[in-house]
């Protein structure tokens, strides 16, 4: 069982190389949120691809994956100049949700960050969720104990009041699939915050939910609450067609 379990990790795992670079560090030479969900999400890409199960594969069943949740928890930023690798690998199916779990590493192996995700294979002409066709569910299976977080990525609920703003999807918002892409809405929460208070601030925990796609030139009411000043709560509503797009939550 030990061997089997063993030669598992050494299939469905998949590490692909980082390095902080000025592109992706903020003012204070730590990387950015945004750009860490990058380097998790390109990762999850490669993984796919490595595994006959990417965006080739899928769009011959006329499906892609979406990102549907996110939870990710930091134990050290990550600094301008280091290098290390990224880990994932797909952890298990929960109804139509596919999970997928990483770990963040330095060069010498330190453990920095861990997240956990769940993935949508959504039909390119409905846009609604499916399951994948042949023997993809073993995949994601083989490897449902082995966890960077023990806990599914977490669903978040509404919020109600807050201090509000709006923001605009432009054109370098949208990704392949004609949607904002996933990082942009992480940058759009992290941009509520002042300059003074990010000197001082770097999250430790984000997790984050995307209800529904935001096309270019829709707006966003983000709505953002705390009752601590120390974890903070987001909703954002797409005005244009009244429905939430997505809730975040983030903290220090």
């Amino acid at each position: 069982m030990d061997n089997t379990f063993n030669n598992d990790k050494k299939q469905l795992i998949t590490a692909i190389p980082y390095k902080v670079t000025t592109a992706n560090a903020d003012m204070h030479l730590r990387l950015r949120w945004g750009a860490l969900t990058d380097l998790l999400i390109q990762s999850a890409i490669a993984s796919a691809d490595r595994l006959q199960a990417g965006f080739g594969q899928l769009k011959q069943q006329k499906l892609f994956w979406v990102l549907s949740r996110m939870t990710i928890e930091i134990s050290n930023p990550l600094t301008l100049g280091q290098t290390g690798e990224v880990e994932t690998w797909p952890k298990d199916v929960e109804k139509i949700l596919y999970l997928r779990d990483f770990v963040v590493k330095t060069h010498e192996q330190q453990i920095v960050a861990k997240a956990t995700s769940g993935w949508l294979a959504v039909d390119m002409e409905n846009r609604r969720p499916r399951t994948l066709e042949g023997d993809y569910s073993a995949i994601f299976s083989k490897l449902k104990d082995f966890h960077a977080l023990q806990s599914q990525p977490e669903k978040l609920f509404a919020v109600k009041e807050g201090e509000a703003s709006e923001v605009k999807a432009t054109y370098f918002d949208i990704d392949l699939n004609g949607h904002v892409t996933a990082s942009r809405y992480i940058d759009w929460m992290m941009d509520t915050f002042p300059a003074d208070f990010h000197r001082n601030h770097y999250p430790k925990t984000l997790s984050i939910n995307y209800l529904n796609e935001t096309l270019i030139n829709e707006t966003i009411r983000l709505t953002k609450a705390t009752n601590d000043n120390k974890n903070f709560l987001f909703e954002g509503l797409n005005k244009d067609r009244n429905i939430t797009a997505f809730r975040g939550k983030i903290g220090f």
